[in-house]
């Protein structure tokens, strides 16, 4: 019964009060809590050393420890100033002084021969292996002992050393001549491999040539990778009429240093032909360079086995 009467007047206190709504009061508070933590920090420090700066506002003569904090305030800060500047003037770098200029710019250095640097970079001169000044009070025989026992330690080198009337007649073919195919015969058989020889003159006293499988040369051009390099010296030539050769056969290339031996015989033969020479290897130079039809392998062939 006591249920019922109560339901009953729930919904006549609903009906009779419709839409009216009950305030909520809130007793919460804005604060700043950057300004609460910042003087909550600072305050803590001064409470914890309170004690300490009293006393050391009274051995200073102040009356209070605001006093005190406005005094060593100033004091801090012409401590730091004092600081900067003595780091400035102690500095163990001190700066360069400016550069000064002239009204001319100053020529350039002269240079003895035996000083000169190749105009190829990377490319090493007869003074990076011998002593150029004390070589030439030398006789030809001794320098070519030298030379060869220079080089006689490492395995994969090549040298030699040639008359300068051999190698004038060998500059003036590669000059008209600066590529060329030897053959390499393999031992055992018949068959053999095709070298592409590349001649250049870096400098006015270095000859270089590169040796080349031919097969790779087509593929890849000048991105091709040498197997052998030979370098000619020529600043003994005119003084004791020498021409100082060196070499170096890449490993793993597939030509050891025999067969590399091998190439530079043939292009010597090739090459350092006599005035007026009207023999066969001198008419395949010719046939090679204008790319003349004309041109046979086999001739190539049976001219390289006459060397032997």
């Amino acid at each position: 019964m006591f249920a019922r009467r109560f339901g009953a007047f729930e919904n006549i206190s609903r009906q009779c009060t419709p839409g009216v709504r009950f305030p909520q009061r809130r007793w919460a508070q804005v604060h700043d809590v950057r300004f609460h933590v910042t003087h909550q920090q600072t305050d803590s420090v001064t409470e914890k050393y309170r004690e300490k700066l009293r006393r050391k506002a009274a051995q200073e003569g102040l009356a209070s420890v605001d006093e005190l904090k406005t005094v060593y305030k100033t004091r801090i800060q012409e401590q730091k100033e004092r600081a900067s500047t003595n780091t400035q003037s102690q500095s163990p770098y001190p700066p360069p002084p400016p550069p000064q200029r002239s009204a001319n710019f100053p020529s350039a250095p002269t240079s003895s021969p035996s000083s000169k640097r190749p105009a190829t970079p990377g490319l090493k001169t007869l003074s990076s292996y011998i002593d150029l000044s004390k070589t030439l009070a030398l006789p030809p025989k001794e320098i070519e002992y030298i030379w060869r026992l220079r080089h006689a330690s490492s395995p994969t080198s090549l040298c030699a050393v040639l008359p300068s009337t051999t190698y004038l007649r060998i500059q003036q073919t590669a000059r008209k001549h600066p590529h060329f195919i030897l053959p390499l015969p393999h031992e055992g058989s018949s068959g053999g491999e095709i070298h592409f020889l590349q001649w250049s003159f870096p400098a006015p006293d270095t000859a270089t040539v590169v040796f080349t499988h031919l097969a790779e040369y087509k593929l890849r051009g000048e991105f091709s990778q040498p197997h052998t390099t030979i370098i000619m010296h020529l600043e003994l030539m005119k003084e004791k009429g020498l021409v100082l050769m060196q070499g170096q056969v890449l490993e793993g290339r597939g030509v050891s240093v025999e067969q590399a031996r091998w190439l530079i015989l043939c292009l010597q033969k090739f090459y350092a032909g006599e005035e007026g020479d009207q023999s066969g290897r001198k008419r395949l130079l010719e046939q090679f360079s204008q790319g003349d039809e004309a041109f046979k392998l086999e001739e190539l062939v049976d001219e390289a086995e006459k060397i032997i």
